[in-house]
C-alpha cells in the first residue's frame, strides 16, 4: 500500500510540473513598487523579488541562495536563485486535517523554488516551482550541454526515498524544462534503481546527447531517515539509454528499443 502511495505522489508530481511548464503565463507578476529602486546589489534585489512574487510575510523564515553562472553566451553574469520554504511547509501541515500524514510524505508540495536572473537584462523572472519535499533544498549544478561557451541547468530535488534530476536550458530569455530523469528510485526498498549520466557529442543538434548508465546506490545506514538521507551513487559502465535533443519539439527524445 506504502508502495502505491508512494508512487501515485510521484506521478502526481511529475504531472504537476509538466502543468506548471505550460502555464507559466499564469505566474503572479512582481509588485515593481516593492522592489529598490538600487539593483546593483543581486542579494538584496534577489531578496525582496521573492518576497514580492512568493507572498512571503517578514516574519517567515526561508532559505534563499544565488548560484552565478554565464547561462546564455552572452558577457553578462547570470544566476539562479533557489528558494526553500520548510518552514511555511510545517506550519501548513500543522493547521491541515492530518499534520502526521503530510510529516510521513515529506511535507510534499509546492514549496521548493528557482527563479533566473537574466545579468544582461538585469531582471528576475517569476518563480518557477519544483514540486518536490522541502526537507531538502533544491540542488543547483551547472553542465556545458546545448553549447561549449556557456552553462545549462541542472536541479536536482527529492520526493521521499526518490531523487530526480531536471535539466534547464535559457531559450530567448527564459528556462526551459528540455529533460528530466530519476536519479534513484525506491531507496531502502528491494526495487531500488539508480543511475548516472554522460554528455557526448549530439546526433541531431548542438546539444549534447545524454547517456543514462545504470548505477549503484552505497550502503545506506539502518537508522537513516529515508526522506533525507542522501546515499553515494557508484556508476557503472552499462549503458540503458541515450536521448537527444530535438529542435522542432524543444525536448530530449529517444529511439524505441
Amino acid at each position: 500500500m506504502k508502495s502505491r502511495l508512494l508512487y501515485h505522489l510521484i506521478f502526481l508530481c511529475l504531472l504537476f510540473q509538466a502543468c506548471q511548464e505550460n502555464s507559466s503565463d499564469e505566474l503572479p507578476v512582481v509588485d515593481e513598487s516593492q522592489l529598490p529602486d538600487d539593483k546593483s546589489d543581486l542579494e538584496t534585489y534577489a531578496k525582496r523579488h521573492v518576497q514580492a512574487q512568493l507572498q512571503i510575510s517578514v516574519n517567515e523564515k526561508y532559505t534563499m541562495k544565488i548560484y552565478k553562472e554565464n547561462l546564455d553566451g552572452d558577457d553578462k553574469e547570470d544566476a539562479i536563485i533557489t528558494v526553500n520554504r520548510l518552514n511555511y511547509a510545517i506550519d501548513e501541515a500543522a493547521n491541515s486535517a492530518n499534520p502526521a500524514k503530510r510529516a510521513e510524505i515529506g511535507y510534499m508540495g509546492n514549496f521548493n523554488f528557482f527563479f533566473y536572473y537574466d545579468g544582461a537584462k538585469d531582471m528576475i523572472s517569476p518563480p518557477i516551482v519544483i514540486a518536490s519535499s522541502p526537507l531538502l533544498p533544491l540542488k543547483i549544478s551547472f553542465e556545458n550541454i546545448s553549447s561549449e561557451n556557456y552553462k545549462d541547468i541542472v536541479i536536482d530535488f527529492r520526493i521521499r526515498n526518490s531523487s530526480f534530476r531536471d535539466f534547464f536550458s535559457v531559450i530567448n530569455h527564459t528556462p526551459r524544462r528540455v529533460f528530466e530523469f530519476r536519479n534513484f528510485d525506491g531507496m531502502g526498498t528491494t526495487k531500488s534503481e539508480c543511475y548516472s549520466f554522460q554528455y557526448t557529442t549530439g546526433s541531431y543538434s548542438a546539444f549534447k546527447d545524454i547517456q543514462v548508465f545504470k548505477a549503484n546506490l552505497g550502503a545506506i545506514p539502518a537508522n537513516a531517515d529515508l526522506n533525507t538521507f542522501e546515499p553515494s551513487i557508484n556508476p557503472t559502465s552499462e549503458l540503458l539509454y541515450t536521448f537527444f535533443y530535438v529542435p522542432q519539439e524543444g525536448k530530449y527524445m529517444t529511439k524505441k528499443k
